[in-house]
């Protein structure tokens, strides 16, 4: 979602440790002056101080080098949100599983042959820097949106977009509006130290309305809030709005507003510093994108793996070339992370595509060739 001045902040489909958005000030001050001045330099200073924190702590872990520790330990330790239906949640057997899970187990995969050796550690949008920072867990895939103040002041590395996004409304269809403009003095359940809560002043701002915030921390207490009528809207990323709707007894009695306000590109993210295990995670994924562009499947894989007239499906799968000894990875990484989930438009469908309850086409997370924006760099 989106942040304001040094801005740190990210959302349930973004979010971090930041700023209390100015919406009490919208509603109460709409000239921006004044009191919400007051309010941004309080905001300023405590996300500068948090930076520096997080920043100190991120520089210290990455000194230690990921890759090996991941390997010493046996287990890739992933950063993933506290429940979000078909991006990352456990089922009734307590196993997780979801879009964002996928990228955990290709990586775990890639690294340590094992997609299942995994600890997936589930984190709020408070939460999920610190875990990050301190080396609690070795990469967070869990709907953070990739901003310039995460990247570059809080010394993390964003190392790729895995769902362009962005934040959305949800209200009941009984509330009888069909546009966010007409939210005038509504009440608005809200992740708090996100860019969602950011975004939403901004909007709110610049229509000349105002609304009451409720603050939420996590997806779950958002629900149990907007279900229970503590709240008129909810406002999040427009993919957790719709897994989110699709857990609901009846899904049909809510509406997600036409209205997208800000861009959300959605990604996982790794220390500053270690550039190796940046390099993991980052061609990870990409060999998960590029798989789906080329034809390379989960059931087809094993056959193509011998070998085949495409230089770079052979690169990729290590059939030729040596793309695994510079990752300081054996030739067949990309193949397991694959094999383990299927590529990016197998892992797509099963999780959150059309067929699914969440049912999100695939739009802008449609492959280049197919006039989305997905796109991998060489496999060279």
């Amino acid at each position: 979602m989106s942040d304001i001045a040094p801005k740190l902040g990210p959302i349930e489909g973004d979010s971090s440790f930041e700023i209390r958005s100015g919406a009490n000030v919208c509603r109460s001050n709409r000239s921006g002056t004044g009191v919400e001045n007051q309010e941004e330099v309080k905001m300023k200073k405590s996300v500068f101080l948090g930076a520096l924190t997080v920043a100190g702590m991120a520089a210290g872990v990455a000194a230690a080098g990921t890759m090996d520790d991941v390997k010493a330990r046996g287990k890739l330790n992933c950063g993933v949100t506290t429940g979000l239906v078909g991006f990352a949640a456990p089922d009734s057997n307590g196993e997780w599983k979801g879009f964002d899970v996928a990228l955990c187990r290709a990586v775990a995969a890639a690294v340590l042959g094992d997609g299942n050796a995994v600890e997936f550690v589930p984190t709020t949008g408070k939460t999920r820097f610190t875990a990050l920072a301190s080396g609690e867990v070795d990469m967070l895939a869990r709907n953070t949106t990739w901003t310039f103040s995460r990247d570059v002041d809080l010394k993390f590395e964003f190392v790729g977009v895995n769902y362009y996004d962005g934040q959305g409304f949800m209200v009941p269809k009984s509330l009888g509006v069909s546009s966010a403009k007409e939210l005038d003095g509504a009440t608005v359940c809200i992740q708090t130290g996100t860019t969602t809560e950011l975004n939403l002043a901004d909007f709110f701002r610049a229509n000349n309305i105002s609304y009451e915030p409720v603050p939420i921390e996590t997806n779950a207490e958002a629900q149990q809030q907007y279900l229970a009528g503590a709240c008129d809207v909810y406002t999040t990323d427009a993919s957790g709005l719709a897994a989110t709707r699709a857990t609901f007894e009846n899904p049909g009695d809510h509406v997600l507003l036409p209205e997208i306000i800000s861009k959300e590109p959605l990604g996982p993210l790794v220390r500053h510093g270690d550039h190796e295990w940046g390099d993991v995670v980052r061609w990870t994924l990409n060999a998960l994108v590029s798989a789906e562009e080329m034809g390379i499947t989960s059931a087809n894989i094993d056959e193509m793996s011998a070998g085949t007239n495409n230089p770079e499906i052979n690169r990729i799968l290590g059939s030729e070339g040596t793309l695994g000894e510079m990752l300081g990875l054996d030739a067949e990484w990309a193949k397991r992370a694959i094999k383990v989930g299927g590529n990016y438009g197998e892992v797509f469908a099963q999780n959150i595509g059309e067929s699914t309850p969440i049912g999100l086409a695939r739009g802008l997370n449609a492959q280049w060739t197919d006039g989305g924006l997905l796109y991998s760099p060489p496999f060279r």
